[in-house]
């Protein structure tokens, strides 16, 4: 059965006589990437880049790194610290320490701490020196650099930074003792005397070596001078 068309363009066929009609449509695939791929098309790619915006296409990658803790981050050892300290306030070679250490591995917040600690300390005797206890820490410590490299040492600057901040800790000791029996104006001489022979044995027995021969006594005096230097300032006098 047909059906006359209404337009002329079309005829309309019966679904009863008209044969069975199968098949598939297709159309060409369309794909929408939003992600950084987009990227990787080579006209987009070569337009960005000649306009000075390749910058757009960088992909900043995380490289899985965990954060390191802060003492770790300031390069700062407890351990060995603590070793440097028991080194210097212990110097007698019989004990077995590796006091060499305290030369041949220098650091900078062990002895800053060392002298901050002082300077903390002298403040109950005089608070207008503690800026000079820091002062005098570096530049006494240039001094007794010069010197040793003058005299045919082979030391740094670091190394004697570090020494001579360290061996600031038998004066931080003998603090106490000079406030309990500061009446006793003997034995308080004592004290003063014992802290500066240790301090400035310590120091020297690691700084003054065997390549000054018979020039020790010429770095061993500055070295006792600026520990007295030290003393002043706390006590005062």
């Amino acid at each position: 059965m047909q059906f006359s068309p209404t337009n002329g363009d079309f005829t309309f066929v019966s679904s009863t006589e008209a044969e069975e009609l199968s098949g598939t449509i297709s159309a060409p695939d369309i794909k929408l990437n939003m992600s950084s791929d987009s990227g990787k098309d080579p006209y987009a790619t070569a337009f960005l880049r000649q306009r000075g915006y390749g910058w757009l296409l960088e992909v900043e990658e995380d490289d899985g790194e965990e954060s390191k803790p802060l003492l770790e981050e300031l390069d700062i050892d407890l351990k060995d610290i603590y070793y440097k300290i028991r080194c210097v306030l212990m110097p007698m070679p019989s004990l077995g320490y590796n006091r060499q250490v305290v030369r041949d591995n220098p650091d900078f917040w062990g002895p800053l701490a060392v002298v901050l600690l002082f300077s903390m300390i002298s403040i109950y005797g005089q608070f207008r020196v503690v800026s000079w206890i820091v002062t005098i820490w570096i530049f006494g410590s240039l001094t007794i650099f010069l010197l040793a490299r003058v005299l045919g040492g082979e030391v740094s600057y670091g190394q004697v930074l570090g020494v001579i901040g360290y061996s600031l800790l038998p004066l931080i000791v003998i603090a106490p003792l000079l406030l309990v029996i500061g009446g006793f104006e003997m034995v308080s001489t004592l004290i003063k005397l014992f802290g500066v022979f240790w301090a400035a044995y310590s120091a020297a027995s690691l700084l003054v070596g065997d390549e000054f021969k018979t020039k020790k006594p010429l770095l061993i005096y500055p070295i006792f001078l600026l520990y007295i230097y030290f003393l002043s300032l706390y006590t005062g006098v």
